[in-house]
């Protein structure tokens, strides 16, 4: 009864609400900014690669753009580009994919406007930068409602229901791979998740810079190697997403309506473009000009879809697996097996491990930065720490349909809520845009300051620029 009422809550959500919104929102600001995640590729790339070259602030213990990069990185790059893409196309065929890489080359121009207006808008806190959508909406919109509404809703979305799913899908490929029980490895997880979220952003910060180049290079260079391995096969499997996306027989069957709802679905949950989370991440690097921490976000787009789930795509449907006996990171496990031998359901189950847990601490932070939006209290955090543990445990426990059910619910709400929120601030950010922009043809490296723009000049809700 309960999964019949979260499944119908869902079909409304997604079939009538929220393609057309974050469709709407990525098109807009695709044309206002003209383009900005394709033709400004190249300055997102040099900014990442320069990273490590900061402006003097105030000695504090800011994270660099680079680590702010990782941290939400983490976050993407985790189940939804194993098990997600798996279910997918499960669900909606081949087709899927191709709606997921849309949606991630359009909705990078979300993913820019949502993390160049964190920065505009973050503050100060005792050791670092803090904040992200509820503080935009707080101070660009003056609306204390809705902030404290995305706040509740970031908490539920990302230290809650993305952690169950994260927890499910570690102990279902580690009881795959090596039989570990799923209680036990629910316990493991609990443990060393509070371990490290105890420690606070510049931990997770630390770990994410490690953990997440590491695995995504090698499920990379894996992927490589299965690709030639069927390179033959390749055009087909093409053909097979294009067909899937548009097909005369996918149409009347109504496959291409599930293609489409799996592939935005899965695709946003992986790449979290217009999501809201991010920005969390993206306000607290100490960096010259918010425009630049908006690039490296927006390349992180393009790196967890177009890069690292299309890997996954590509065993899934290159292996000949069948795709009505398996779900989720099972199907990854037996897909590489079927390339490479047992190896690669020990692979996966390394990969998802590592994947997964990173992405556990970085849901987290994205959770505790709304925690300190709401309250100061010390122990609300501590609260909000130790029922995230909990979660972890608990996601260990249940069914994978109920974990993934309950994610796209509270995503669904919580994205709405930031697709509002920067459709009416979004031409804030293209200001900077255009300030940036203005100095990069003067060849100087960009630098803001808000009395040099007459429209944020008197505005005492920007007060780090």
């Amino acid at each position: 009864m309960i999964q019949n009422i979260i499944n119908l809550a869902n079909d409304m959500l997604w079939s009538y609400i929220m393609v057309a919104a974050l469709l709407a929102c990525a098109i807009y600001f695709t044309l206002r900014s003209r383009f900005v995640q394709f033709r400004m590729i190249g300055e997102m790339c040099r900014q990442l690669v320069s990273a490590t070259e900061r402006h003097q602030d105030d000695g504090k213990r800011h994270i660099s753009p680079a680590q702010a990069f990782l941290v939400s990185l983490a976050s993407r790059v985790g189940t939804g580009n194993l098990a997600g893409v798996a279910t997918a196309i499960t669900v909606g065929g081949p087709g899927a994919v191709f709606w997921m890489w849309i949606i991630a080359l359009v909705g990078a121009a979300n993913a820019f406007i949502e993390s160049t207006l964190a920065q505009l808008y973050k503050q100060r806190a005792a050791d670092a930068y803090i904040g992200g959508p509820a503080y935009y909406i707080l101070k660009g919109l003056k609306c204390k409602w809705m902030a404290v509404l995305f706040s509740v809703l970031t908490i539920l979305t990302f230290g809650y229901a993305f952690n169950t799913v994260q927890s499910n899908t570690i102990c279902e490929a580690m009881q795959n791979a090596f039989g570990i029980d799923p209680t036990t490895m629910g316990i493991v997880l609990t443990v060393a998740t509070l371990i490290i979220i105890f420690g606070g952003i510049q931990r997770i910060a630390k770990v994410s810079s490690i953990v997440v180049p590491i695995m995504a290079l090698g499920y990379l260079l894996l992927a490589i190697v299965v690709v030639i391995m069927n390179l033959s096969a390749l055009p087909d499997i093409l053909v097979s997403i294009v067909k899937g996306a548009f097909g005369v027989e996918q149409l009347v069957g109504g496959g291409m309506g599930a293609a489409v709802m799996q592939g935005i679905k899965r695709g946003l949950f992986s790449n979290e473009a217009g999501m809201g989370s991010a920005p969390n991440a993206a306000a607290t690097a100490s960096t010259s000009h918010p425009v630049k921490q908006g690039l490296i976000q927006t390349l992180g787009v393009f790196t967890d879809t177009l890069v690292i789930c299309s890997c996954t795509a590509f065993i899934i449907l290159a292996s000949g697996v069948p795709l009505d006996n398996l779900d989720g990171v099972q199907l990854t496990q037996e897909a590489l097996t079927a390339e490479v031998g047992v190896a690669g359901r020990i692979f996966v189950a390394i990969a998802i491990f590592f994947f997964a847990f990173s992405s556990i601490f970085g849901n987290y932070y994205y959770g505790e930065a709304n925690i300190r939006f709401i309250t100061r209290s010390s122990t609300a955090l501590t609260l909000y720490r130790v029922t995230v543990g909990a979660v972890v445990m608990g996601g260990a426990l249940m069914s994978l349909q109920t974990v993934w059910s309950l994610a796209d619910i509270t995503m669904g709400l919580m994205t709405l809520c930031n697709l509002v929120a920067i459709a009416l601030l979004g031409g804030r950010a293209l200001l900077l845009l255009k300030d940036y922009t203005s100095q990069l043809k003067k060849g100087k490296d960009p630098i803001f300051k808000k009395q040099n723009i007459k429209e944020f000049a008197n505005d005492d809700s920007i007060e780090c620029w």
